[in-house]
């Protein structure tokens, strides 16, 4: 898609980073068999890179999103989308923080066979939901901003995020 403010086009490349990450992800660990056994080099490295979305991008993303977003969002009449998607922000939390801890696990060799086994259920839980809501925040929220945000307003956010 094609956005007009920074800030849409901003959260669409991290949402198609994401994506990309987690279809891998999905793929390698659908295929990873159950239970014990040796874990190959690159699902560890899938593991970690997923960990360190979950530790970083989600709360940076979700935050601003919840903070500088949502609210614009309500004052323009859009209150009920921005509440669904804050709603799912905090399912993914959830799975996200039951997840972290068997990733640590698996990126340190010390995860066994019935924590890959959680950690694979977790993970493509994770997926199922991180996708769909990626999903509607492309149908949803990123146009909507190009409307609402003016350039100036646009060009902080965006300055904003990027400071982290």
């Amino acid at each position: 898609m094609n956005f007009n403010r920074q800030t849409s086009h901003t959260l669409h490349e991290e949402h198609r980073a994401n994506l990309d990450l987690l279809g891998r992800a999905e793929q390698a660990l659908t295929r990873a068999p159950r239970g014990d056994g040796p874990r190959e080099p690159e699902l560890i490295k899938l593991v970690v890179a997923l960990a360190r979305s979950l530790e970083q991008d989600i709360g940076r993303h979700f935050g601003f999103e919840e903070k500088e977003l949502f609210p614009r969002m309500a004052e323009a009449g859009d209150g009920e989308i921005a509440m669904l998607l804050t709603e799912e922000h905090e399912a993914i939390r959830e799975v996200a923080e039951e997840l972290l801890p068997l990733t640590r696990a698996a990126a340190a060799g010390t995860l066994d066979g019935a924590g890959w086994d959680a950690l694979k259920r977790g993970a493509l839980e994770l997926v199922e939901r991180q996708v769909a809501h990626i999903q509607k925040e492309e149908m949803a929220l990123l146009p909507l901003l190009d409307d609402l945000l003016d350039d100036e307003t646009d060009r902080q956010l965006a300055f904003d995020y990027a400071a982290g």
